[in-house]
């Protein structure tokens, strides 16, 4: 199958990307203190040269699948080696990750080395042959459920009232929209309306030869757009890719025999009359002795066999169980937070949407009773630990077998973790009371220690944009809910003035603990809290509180005033109306332009505003770049990217080999992998983001 080479193509440059191959070493991290989030707890990663091995296996695996080269063996090197890095790490988890596996698993036991492919060459006898039809049906009932669970995931509340992804509008991609609609309406009718039509009717309109022209252009129009949106690999290429799997069988042929005919040699065959297969099941055609001239000749009718029910019946079970798994959460429950299941299976894409205002880890040693705080995040690279009951477990069981190495013995471990979830309320998702390490967990029955989602506070979203849009550009704004019994600790820094803190609902008492003074307050009631000290804030209510943090940050306001009289200065400098003379301080003004000037000047804040000149004006060259040089771009990126992961591997297949050379050789070795592309530094693409507030190509 054509759709298969296609499909395994993605998947082979994605072993270099999305799975690690070129960050193989910073991933795991070979014998430093790391905490991992395995779907089991017996799996851990091989040494770091032998975790090379296993991306060889599975790079040689799709690239055979890819060119139909034992396919086979390359089906099962492929899928064995995926779904061991797959459980290895569930904070690396998504639902097109687990589509790859999928598709690898059902590529296995199909005949997708048929058409164009080495095994061909080497064997006649499956050289253009016939493929079952339950192949085609598997895999467009995949694809179909992917756009389909998806389109019903989304008739969540949060997704129809455009909740869920409602910062997608302000993105430039949406800007054509912008002229014709106001952005509330870009955000509830095009991103949130839009997606849910697309991906509710895309499956069906698939199917039909009237409308499958139209839903082509629309399917690629909205995947080349989520490959700029989101950061989610090769995914938005692997749906372009397998699209043709719904057009009739025989589409590449069609397509090849439009080329000239000296290019045939070397293109795949173009014969409408395949050879049958063993594989498949025919029937007895009758026709008339004219038709039988004019015909080639049809295949034997053959007899059902053990193999064909095998299939049949492989291909029913699988289809009920991909229709079954993105519901089986009551099943699994031990895996449920405020989403259900397992993030990954459940084809609820984009559905949700996180922020997180304050993380705390405490820790209390069990013998002498001292408290302590840890940095969240110590001893691992994810974040995702932070949404999960299962990971969070894993997270503090590892923590206490890491914390004696530092005195702490016994440790307890506590985590005060406040989550905003589709633009809600910031609250507390897990009980800050419960020591996780002795807590019980278990994948079958509910987290215990899960605080509920307030969603019957979800309608004050409303009023928060109307609150929001009263406040001026400088003025910040946090929402917040708490359970009753409980209390928020937290310290106002000293950048923050004016923070005043504004009750909704509920009652609740406000403790300032450098003035040791307590007051309560009533909803519609406020108060202003010192910056550069902590305070506590309790519910004392039946019911939840809702109150609300307003602040200004003061040091930025007067550092963005600064900006704006330096950028008046520079203009009149530029225009030639500034006659006086300039201070030593803002000489570095007069050149801006010119590289470096950042570095020649002494004052902090103009060092800091020509950097920032200069990052705006980088910015402003790559958005107005011709599509040639973003490609350009993009291209030699991605080539410095792959180019370290096969320099590492290589690398770690000579110390296999050959084992470990002298220190400083290895350290020349990995410093030529290590080069970047010139003029470019390691973190400049991602400064480049927070600087406009999205990424581009």
């Amino acid at each position: 199958m054509a759709v298969a080479m296609t499909v395994s193509l993605v998947m082979t440059i994605d072993v270099t990307q999305e799975r690690g191959l070129s960050h193989l070493d910073y991933k795991y991290l070979d014998g430093a203190p790391v905490c991992r989030f395995p779907l089991f707890n017996f799996l851990q990663p091989l040494p770091m040269d032998w975790m090379y091995l296993v991306y060889v296996v599975m790079f040689l695996g799709a690239l055979g699948i890819m060119l139909g080269c034992f396919y086979r063996l390359s089906c099962l090197m492929f899928v064995s080696t995926y779904w061991y890095i797959f459980f290895l790490d569930k904070t690396a988890w998504n639902n097109h990750s687990y589509l790859y596996g999928l598709i690898g698993f059902q590529l296995m036991v199909m005949d997708g080395n048929r058409y164009w492919s080495i095994d061909g060459l080497r064997r006649p006898s499956i050289r253009n042959a016939h493929v079952p039809l339950w192949n085609y049906t598997l895999l467009r009932t995949q694809i179909f459920i992917v756009y389909f669970i998806a389109g019903i995931k989304k008739l969540d509340a949060d997704w129809v009232e455009g909740y869920s992804m409602s910062y997608l509008a302000h993105h430039w991609l949406f800007d054509p929209f912008k002229v014709i609609l106001p952005v509330e309406l870009v955000n509830l009718l095009v991103v949130h309306g839009g997606g849910l039509f697309l991906d509710l009717t895309a499956g069906y309109l698939l199917f039909f030869d009237a409308t499958r022209p139209y839903v082509f252009f629309f399917v690629t129009y909205f995947h080349c757009m989520n490959s700029q949106l989101f950061s989610i690999g090769m995914f938005s290429y692997t749906m372009l890719a397998t699209s043709p799997l719904f057009c009739y069988p025989d589409w590449p042929r069609r397509f090849f025999a439009h080329f000239p005919g000296f290019l045939r040699a070397v293109l795949p065959l173009t014969s409408p009359d395949p050879q049958p297969s063993p594989s498949c099941v025919y029937k007895e055609i009758q026709s008339t002795s004219v038709e039988r001239q004019e015909t080639p000749p049809a295949a034997k009718p053959s007899k059902l066999r053990f193999k064909h029910k095998l299939a049949a019946i492989f291909t029913i079970i699988y289809i009920i169980e991909q229709f079954f798994l993105p519901y089986s959460h009551f099943i699994t429950q031990g895996y449920n937070n405020w989403t259900n299941g397992l993030y990954g299976y459940s084809w609820d894409m984009m559905v949700h949407s996180r922020s997180h205002q304050h993380v705390k880890i405490t820790y209390k040693d069990g013998k002498t009773g001292e408290i302590g705080y840890l940095n969240p995040g110590v001893f691992t690279q994810s974040r995702r630990w932070k949404d999960h009951g299962d990971m969070l477990k894993q997270y503090a069981t590892c923590l206490s077998q890491f914390l004696p190495r530092y005195n702490i013995s016994d440790p307890e471990i506590y985590f005060d973790i406040w989550v905003s979830i589709n633009e809600r309320f910031q609250q507390r998702i897990f009980d800050p009371r419960v020591d996780i390490v002795k807590a019980d967990w278990s994948p079958f029955r509910p987290n215990p220690w899960l605080m509920p989602l307030l969603v019957d506070l979800s309608p004050w979203r409303t009023k928060f944009q109307e609150i929001e849009g009263s406040l001026d550009n400088q003025t910040e704004i946090v929402f917040i809910a708490d359970f009753p019994g409980l209390h928020l600790e937290n310290f106002v820094s000293e950048d923050l003035g004016n923070t005043s803190i504004h009750v909704l609902q509920g009652k609740v008492n406000v403790e300032i603990l450098e003035e040791k003074k307590n007051f309560s307050l009533q909803p519609g009631e406020q108060i202003k809290v010192p910056a550069g000290a902590y305070h506590k804030v309790y519910t004392v209510s039946e019911e939840p509180s809702c109150y609300m943090y307003i602040y200004v940050n003061t040091t930025e306001a007067a550092l963005q005033e600064n900006f704006t009289k330096l950028f008046e200065l520079q203009e009149l400098i530029r225009n030639g109306t500034e006659t006086e003379p300039l201070p030593p301080e803002l000489q570095p003004l007069v050149a801006a332009d010119l590289e470096g000037a950042e570095v020649n000047a002494t004052d902090p804040i103009v060092r800091l505003f020509l950097k920032r000149q200069r990052r705006m004006k980088e910015v402003k060259k790559r958005r107005e770049a011709s599509v040639l040089e973003r490609l350009e771009r993009f291209a030699v990126k991605k080539y410095y990217t792959i180019r370290r992961g096969f320099l590492m591997t290589a690398i770690a297949m000579r110390n296999l080999a050959v084992g470990l050379p002298p220190l400083e050789q290895l350290t020349r070795e990995v410093a030529f992998a290590n080069m970047k592309e010139p003029q470019a530094e390691a973190n400049q693409d991602e400064r480049l983001k927070d600087e406009v507030g999205h990424g581009e190509l």
